[in-house]
């Protein structure tokens, strides 16, 4: 009667419903688990509000577009009015003439701003901007040269975030200086950036223009190819870079002291003209060109702690399956309270983990959170198995999983094959460990 009633592990004797059970509570320990995924998420959305808030101060993202040189012109066009007479009606415009050539030149000083235990990577852009315009066809747009207005040409560059430009500055325009204004003047395909008057001379075969550009920017920067000819040169100390957009830089170099990267596009890799009107809507195209590069951090602590915690469930089930075959080929019986102490050890690691890369980051964080859980189930599988070769083989595989969780962190590329062969590996070894059970034998009584 006594054995009747005790809360025992038995079930009945059959090791197929122990089994049963111990997948069971795999599961349940699978809501802190859950619950721990959420904690990731949200401070990942604190993480991204600081770098939002820092970005609105320092900067954002920049794009740059241009420069276009845009002449104003007025289309004149005769119709009848009911009455017979003739009605002559003006009709303003502006057309948009890209460079012959751009020659781009930049450095990226890369930093980091802190934001209590965050920290945000920023930049500052010191670019000098050269090229050349030739004269602008009017004809291979359909209108008349003489309906421009000349003397209201004006050089226009997009920028995303203006209030991140640091210096005022000027363009020099055939060897004369014209100051940067505000505004995007007649290019109404992006509404922020900076304009300067620089008029045109339709005699002239060719405007030579420079300026240079200082302006704040975080992660990203992407500029667009507004040439037949364009090359940009860019370099930094950041040496974590993630070069974008359509075309990868043609000449590269990555080191730990940063990088150095030139591009040269030619005009018939875009999707659009060296010219057109205000009319004409391009910026789904010009947009799909930018090409740039991004500053990464190396280590992103909570991206990495959510791709750990795919891995919880796996590491509950082969800890409680080696528990579980101690229990069948070693004579010994584990309660269930036990199961969960160990699963509940399992589950901190992750909060560990989490609450330790915030203020070591991951690389010392994992390895204090894998530590001190590998140690505590060393210590409490001596106490439930009373044997140092079983507490040991725990304890060696827990390790043994922490750091092959690690490797297949680090080596995102290789996850998937390194997954597959290790899971083909351990169902092998758990396979060849039990070939001789017999599952519809009583379990054993307890050691």
């Amino acid at each position: 009667m006594e054995d009747e009633n005790r809360w025992g592990w038995s079930f009945s004797g059959s090791r197929t419903l122990r089994l049963v059970g111990v997948g069971l509570l795999a599961l349940l320990l699978l809501i802190p688990v859950l619950r721990i995924g959420d904690l990731v998420k949200e401070r990942q959305g604190r993480a991204a509000g600081a770098v939002g808030e820092i970005a609105s101060k320092w900067g954002n993202s920049q794009s740059i577009v241009g420069p276009a040189l845009v002449v104003p012109y007025t289309e004149r066009t005769t119709s009848v009015s009911p009455t017979g007479a003739p009605v002559v009606t003006d009709r303003p415009g502006n057309a948009v003439f890209l460079p012959r050539t751009l020659h781009a030149t930049g450095k990226v000083d890369s930093e980091t701003r802190e934001r209590g235990i965050l920290s945000v990577p920023v930049y500052r852009l010191d670019m000098n901007v050269e090229g050349e315009f030739g004269r602008p066809d009017f004809g291979s747009l359909g209108i008349d040269p003489a309906a421009a207005d000349w003397s209201r040409a004006h050089l226009v560059v997009a920028i995303s975030d203006v209030r991140a430009i640091q210096e005022q500055g000027s363009v020099q325009w055939n060897a004369s200086p014209a100051p940067f204004l505000p505004g995007t003047g007649g290019f109404p395909e992006y509404q922020t950036g900076i304009q300067a008057a620089v008029g045109a001379d339709p005699a002239t075969e060719s405007y030579r223009f420079s300026f240079p550009l200082t302006l704040n920017g975080s992660s990203m920067l992407s500029i667009a190819p507004f040439a037949e000819n364009a090359v940009v040169e860019l370099e930094s100390n950041s040496p974590n870079p993630s070069f974008q957009g359509n075309w990868l830089p043609t000449d590269r170099t990555v080191n730990t002291d940063g990088f150095r990267a030139s591009w040269a596009i030619p005009f018939l890799g875009r999707n659009y003209p060296q010219a057109w009107t205000e009319a004409t809507a391009l910026r789904p195209a010009i947009d799909a060109s930018l090409f740039g590069v991004e500053l990464v951090e190396p280590v992103n602590t909570y991206s990495m702690a959510e791709r750990s915690l795919k891995y919880a469930a796996l590491f509950l089930l082969l800890t409680f399956a080696l528990m579980w075959l101690i229990e069948v080929l070693g004579r010994v019986r584990v309660h269930p309270i036990q199961y969960l102490l160990v699963g509940a050890a399992l589950c901190l690691f992750y909060l560990l983990e989490l609450s330790l890369s915030e203020h070591l980051g991951f690389a010392p964080a994992y390895a204090i959170a894998s530590l001190a859980v590998v140690g505590m189930i060393g210590a409490y599988s001596w106490v439930i198995f009373r044997q140092r070769a079983r507490a040991a083989t725990v304890t060696g595989a827990v390790a043994g999983l922490y750091a092959y969780l690690y490797v297949l962190l680090r080596k995102e590329d290789y996850a998937l094959l390194m997954g597959s062969v290790g899971l083909f590996v351990i169902l092998g070894t758990i396979m060849y460990a039990t070939r001789k059970v017999d599952w519809s034998a009583p379990g054993a009584e307890p050691a």
